[in-house]
């Protein structure tokens, strides 16, 4: 597969991780996955040229920003977003063939799902400790080996380990969905659709009322913000690096024109990608039809007309 699309992803085999690239792979002719065992490792498989892509979890909607994703993403040289895709997530309880409920003593799976199924675990399995796992499908691949119990892991992961299943479609908050984008090395960014989102990351001077004028300048333009959060810079407590996602594209001249002016506030500007959002909720079409009466306006009053 040497001229297949090499993507790197959280492994091994049977993650949520694996499902959203399979979903993503119907982009490229052929794609070669490359199992890691981290966010990190994934985009750092990219910068070092051992793949084309990661494919990382960005955010969920129970626990929130995956922040070693959002992290993995500015802890090096710059990658870019091209795109996303949203999974619905419920677990199944995997566990050896033969094993009862009564038998579960460790449990295992990601942290992350671990706080998406804790209050299902508390009622069904209460005896159970709890182990980390680096993945859901690491998970249940310790299952099989005999290093714990029970994992909580994609239906897929109990066929490919040969797992008896004790429960299916747990989830605590049922409706559930993570978020997945597809990130590389930078480059032009995904064409515009008319329903996209645009990333950026930045840091500001440590000065009263600096984070206020930097959202001004989107709100100034009509531009929504989508998501918000904040990250350590690493440097010194009470330095952060804000990470930020529009809705529209850097081909808009609203969000075009945002981003000029907090790069003219900003320390540091990184541009994360403009891509197509995978739900249109919130990414209706911008009507550019006032802009462009605004922008002819002016255009007339230079002219003395």
């Amino acid at each position: 597969m040497s001229n297949a699309t090499k993507i790197a992803f959280l492994g091994p085999a049977g993650t949520f991780t694996e499902a959203a690239l399979q979903q993503m792979a119907s982009e490229f002719a052929a794609v070669e996955p490359l199992p890691v065992d981290s966010p990190a490792a994934a985009v750092n498989a990219v910068r070092a040229g051992e793949a084309d892509y990661a494919c990382v979890a960005l955010e969920n909607s129970v626990d929130g920003a995956v922040t070693a994703t959002s992290d993995a993403l500015v802890d090096g040289d710059a990658v870019q977003i091209y795109r996303e895709v949203d999974l619905s997530v419920a677990f199944s309880i995997m566990v050896r063939p033969g094993t009862k409920p009564n038998d579960v003593r460790t449990f295992s799976t990601h942290p992350v799902a671990f706080q998406q199924a804790r209050g299902w675990l508390a009622e069904n399995l209460p005896a159970a400790t709890f182990v980390a796992a680096s993945s859901n499908g690491a998970a249940a691949q310790a299952v099989a080996a005999g290093e714990v119990d029970a994992a909580a892991a994609p239906a897929r992961a109990a066929e490919l380990f040969e797992l008896d299943t004790l429960a299916d479609a747990v989830a605590d908050v049922q409706g559930a969905t993570t978020r997945f984008v597809l990130a590389g090395l930078p480059g032009k960014p995904t064409t515009r659709t008319g329903r996209d989102k645009t990333a950026v990351v930045f840091t500001l001077p440590n000065e009263p009322g600096s984070l206020v004028g930097a959202l001004e300048e989107f709100a100034h333009r009509g531009v929504d913000l989508s998501r918000i959060e904040s990250r350590p810079t690493r440097t010194g407590l009470g330095t952060y690096r804000f990470h930020v996602e529009l809705v529209g594209h850097i081909d808009d001249e609203p969000v075009a024109a945002a981003l000029r002016a907090l790069w003219l506030r900003a320390e540091e500007l990184v541009f994360l990608g403009s891509w197509p959002s995978y739900s249109d909720k919130g990414t209706q079409p911008r009507d550019l039809s006032r802009l462009k009466a605004a922008d002819e306006w002016v255009a007339r009053a230079r002219k003395g007309q």
